[in-house]
Order: C-alpha cells, then sequence, then structure tokens
C-alpha cells in the first residue's frame, strides 16, 4: 500500500458542483480580481471566526506582513515569535523592518513559551507574534496578559489552525489582529496561494484595505504608500464553498488523529501530540516525535508513507537569520523537537485502512 501525506480528492468531490457553477459566473463576469463573490467571502470567513472584519490577500506571508503595517511596525521595533515555526512567521517581521526575537516553545504543545517570552520583551518590543502551531492555540490569556499592560500588540499567526477554539473562542478573534494561509495544504486550502487577516479593529481594517491595494482608496486616489496583494475571485469561490466543509472535516482530522492515537499509544519510543483540555486541536499536521527520526523517515518512504518533517531547522539557526546573532543550545528545547519531530499523512478523508497501514509500517521500523 502508498499513503501520501495528503489528497485533496475527497475535498474536491465535496464542492465539485458548487465551484463549477460559480466558477462560470466569474468567467462570464470576468470580475476576477476583487469581485463580489471575493468580498462574500471575507464577510463568511470574518462571521466564522467571531470577528468584524476580514481583508482577503496574496498569502499568509502577506496576511503577516501587512498586519504589522497596519500597526506601524518598522525600524527600531522589535517583534517576539516563536524560532519553531515557519520561516514566513519571520520574514513578514524583516519585511517591515523591524527586529525578529526568537523565544522557545513549550514542548507539550509546541507553541511559544510563556516563560521564554516573558524574558524577551523589552521597551523596543511592539508585538507579539503566538503561532497556532500544527493546529492547537498558544497560549493566549498569558500571553495578552503580558502584552497588554506594556501597549504591546498580539497578531495570531493562524495559518495552521482555521477553525480551532480556545476556551470556548474561534481562533482569530483572540487578539488584535490574526493571519490565516489558505496555501492548498492547510485545513481551508485554495486552489494557490491566498490569505486573509481578521480583526474587530476598524482603523487596521481600513489601513489593510488600502495597503493590499496599491495604498488607494478611489481608483486613482493613493492615500499611501501600498502593496499589491489581493485576494483573487477564482480563489474566493473555491474557498467560500470548502468554509461550508470546514468544521465538518476538522472532525474528521480529529477522526484520524484519534485513530493514530489507538495504534501508537504504547509504541515505546514514539510522543503523541497532547491536546490540552481547554482548547481544541484541528490536527493541520499530525506530528510526532522519535529519537532516530531521519533513519525512520527514510524506512517510511521506502514503504509508501508519506511522511514528512515540519520544521528541522529552528529559524533562529536558519542561514538566512545567522546575523540575528543566535547560537546552537540558545533555544534548546525546539531545537530537541526540530530534531526528533516527524509529520504522518493527515488528510480528513484518509481511512482507518490507511491510518492501520502507517502505524504498522512504524511500528516495524521502530522495531
Amino acid at each position: 500500500m502508498k499513503v501520501p501525506f495528503i489528497d485533496f480528492s475527497g475535498q474536491y468531490e465535496a464542492i465539485q458542483d458548487e465551484i463549477e457553477v460559480n466558477l462560470k459566473a466569474v468567467f462570464r463576469k470576468g470580475n476576477f480580481i476583487l469581485g463580489q463573490e471575493e468580498k462574500q467571502f471575507e464577510e463568511a470567513f470574518a462571521c466564522y471566526c467571531g470577528a468584524r472584519y476580514a481583508v482577503g490577500v496574496n498569502s499568509g506571508t502577506d496576511a503577516l506582513f501587512l498586519a504589522l503595517a497596519s500597526l506601524d511596525i518598522g525600524g527600531g521595533d522589535e517583534v517576539i515569535l516563536p524560532t519553531h515555526t515557519f520561516i514566513a512567521t519571520a520574514l513578514c517581521v524583516s519585511y517591515t523592518g523591524a527586529t525578529p526575537v526568537f523565544v522557545d516553545i513549550d514542548e507539550t504543545t509546541y507553541n511559544m513559551s510563556v516563560a521564554s517570552l516573558q524574558g524577551a520583551i523589552t521597551k523596543r518590543t511592539k508585538a507579539i507574534i503566538p503561532v497556532h502551531l500544527y493546529g492547537q492555540a498558544a497560549d493566549m490569556d498569558e500571553i495578552k496578559a503580558m502584552a497588554r499592560p506594556q501597549g504591546i500588540q498580539v497578531v495570531e499567526d493562524a495559518a495552521q489552525a482555521h477553525g480551532a477554539v480556545y476556551k470556548g473562542q474561534k481562533v482569530g478573534s483572540l487578539s488584535d489582529l490574526a493571519c490565516f494561509s489558505f496555501y492548498p495544504t492547510k485545513s481551508l486550502g485554495a486552489f494557490g496561494d491566498g490569505g486573509i487577516v481578521v480583526t474587530n479593529n476598524e482603523s487596521c481594517y481600513k489601513k489593510i484595505l488600502m495597503l493590499r491595494d496599491y495604498g488607494r482608496e478611489g481608483r486613482y486616489e493613493h492615500k499611501i504608500k501600498g502593496y499589491n496583494s489581493r485576494l483573487d475571485t477564482v480563489q474566493a469561490v473555491v474557498l467560500a464553498a470548502k468554509l461550508k466543509f470546514l468544521d465538518e472535516w476538522n472532525r474528521k482530522r480529529n477522526t484520524v488523529a484519534a485513530w493514530y492515537g489507538n495504534h501508537l499509544k504504547d509504541v515505546p519510543g514514539v510522543v503523541l501530540p497532547r491536546t490540552l483540555p481547554d482548547r481544541t486541536h484541528i490536527f493541520q499536521t499530525f506530528a510526532v516525535r522519535i529519537k532516530n527520526r531521519d533513519a525512520v523517515l527514510e524506512e517510511l518512504q521506502k514503504k509508501g508513507v508519506g511522511v514528512l518533517i515540519h520544521y528541522p531547522i529552528p529559524v533562529h539557526l536558519q542561514e538566512a537569520y545567522a546575523d540575528a546573532g543566535y547560537q546552537r543550545g540558545d533555544l534548546p528545547a525546539a531545537e530537541r523537537v526540530a530534531d526528533e519531530i516527524l509529520s504522518l499523512p493527515m488528510f480528513p478523508h484518509m481511512s482507518e485502512e490507511q491510518v492501520e497501514y502507517v502505524c504498522q509500517s512504524l511500528k516495524d521500523v521502530m522495531r
């Protein structure tokens, strides 16, 4: 048997009829950029997150960058983020001219360590970016309790957590601004690149509307220096159709995660992901930890199991950030996790037979 890391066919079958009708309507009208369907999706997604506003942009990276730009973050400022994340979280800070400050992670959830965060805040700290990694929310109450008294903004990187819930509230409504990616592999994925910023802040909302579209209000009235970063109408049609299934697909991801847990709970040397009791996990990624990870990955691939690593090099040790001056050993929890983490196949329409094959293959390799 071969088990891919992700299979989109089940999702496509669910939305095929709707998107064929709605895409044809877009093609007839020719409203490919910022069409009415895009505006309707923004409204639907904001409502889904429990927020007032949403602005569609061309990627999750731009969502983060424009969110920070709307807060006037720039040169001389510091923005704190966890080092165990995709590099885009750091790049968006660099794009503003601000300095990314990396902190360690909690080895239970793989999210930002509150203790590490506390030691990193300075007078130059203007924002904190908690990353809801793999599909489970970071410790938002504790993070906001540190940020609020000092006037520090909190911007959620929710690129991997569409629909996750923290203490009764959906991710996206927990901070000043929240940023999502619609990269195809995400639990809510487009047929190409896309992203969105969600907020209750009307001022930031209006500014991001201008920033994504050349800084303009009217067709040729450019109020600020902006960018070209718009979610196109075609992708909005796809995302609107998928949004109706998101909660159902997240429940299916949890079913797959439960199958994994049942099959792997007693396997020596395999550390399973843990969901904290006051929040949900959407299992965008089902990441286990294994000491001899690289060898295990190679053997699983030989058996036809699509496994990946998210992420093998912490951002503070990436060559791109060598000038930041971090050394191996500075953020030890993240460095340990990076050496051990292994992502198993995960998608909502995965069968129990496929899970059993992955688990049996892993057990065989571990033996």
